[in-house]
């Protein structure tokens, strides 16, 4: 009789405990993606293509929550010191959590500590193009024309710090030239000036570069991942021009406040991998030239980590300063 009531009250003890972290994980109130750009951005439609998908997963209602400002610090900010009941997420990008933090002083919040990564829900190539005035039809005539012209050859970038800029540092470094950094508020003004050609080059996203190459006004000469891209076939990688290994491939996440249960995150993973993986999600980004992905926590915090690393250590080799 003792080792059944003990085996009654340890059943007892396991349902209470599932029962009480199924209550963790399920809450009525709206969920808030915080996306720390402008609306109109890729960031921002990828929200509002993802938050219908999670709000069926969920069903509960998913709103975007645009907060603009300090190249994305505002809205890490506001998610890294909301309540860590999983009510509050960011839409974080490779640019703001990985980038930012080897660039900016006394940033306020820490992208390690401060968050808990939930998963990764896309992917977005960059590609090198060039205003069509610039001689060079290749990465390897361009490498040539740079190191006969040190400095001659401008780039545009949406600002200092964010990928772009940091990709093309990589980029230089890799090849042995030098550049001239031209950056702006934005990457759309930033393309403008290439389009104009006031600017020589830019690293831009697929997304927003190729009906710009479908038009003829600018020119690609390399896509910033290791394989290339379905999209451009016969556009080859920078790597296989003679960088071997350069990948500048942004990233995007949902992240949660630090703290939050344990539950409420597993909860999380598993409905938000329901909608990435649904057919209409897939598609919509497919059509965007935005790559949907998929991962566990801790993929996404290998990711995050892997790039902190590699960001500090082009900032150091291109003696960039932290502003």
């Amino acid at each position: 009789m003792r080792q059944l009531a003990k085996r009654i009250a340890f059943s007892a003890c396991v349902l209470l405990t599932l029962s009480l972290a199924q209550a963790q994980s399920l809450s009525d109130k709206p969920i808030r993606i915080v996306v720390p750009f402008a609306a109109g951005g890729p960031t921002d439609v990828l929200a509002r293509v993802l938050a219908p998908k999670l709000s069926a997963s969920l069903k509960r209602t998913v709103i975007v929550d645009n907060r603009v400002g300090a190249t994305g610090g505002i809205g890490a900010n506001f998610v890294a010191k909301a309540a860590p009941d999983g009510d509050t997420l960011l839409l974080g990008t490779s640019s703001i959590m990985a980038a930012s933090p080897n660039l900016t002083l006394n940033l306020p919040y820490d992208t390690v500590n401060d968050f808990v990564p939930i998963s990764l829900v896309a992917t977005i190539e960059n590609i090198l193009v060039v205003h069509p005035s610039v001689a060079a039809k290749s990465i390897k005539e361009l490498v040539i024309y740079a190191k006969a012209n040190p400095g001659k050859l401008t780039y545009a970038t949406s600002g200092i710090g964010s990928t772009y800029h940091l990709g093309a540092e990589l980029f230089a470094s890799q090849a042995g030239i030098q550049l001239t950094h031209v950056p702006y508020k934005g990457a759309a003004p930033a393309m403008q000036d290439v389009l104009a050609g006031h600017v020589a080059l830019m690293f831009d996203n697929t997304s927003s570069a190729i009906p710009n190459l479908k038009s003829g006004r600018v020119r690609a000469l390399g896509v910033a991942s290791l394989k290339r891209y379905p999209a451009l076939p016969d556009l080859p990688t920078i790597a296989e021009e003679g960088l071997p290994g350069y990948e500048t491939t942004i990233w995007l996440g949902l992240f949660a406040p630090a703290k939050t249960p344990a539950a409420v995150v597993q909860a999380l993973v598993r409905e938000v991998h329901e909608a990435v993986t649904s057919t209409e999600y897939k598609d919509k980004l497919m059509s965007l030239d935005i790559q949907p992905r998929t991962s566990s926590s801790g993929e996404l915090a290998a990711f995050l980590k892997a790039d902190l690393a590699k960001w500090a250590r082009v900032v150091r080799e291109a003696n960039i300063k932290p502003e």
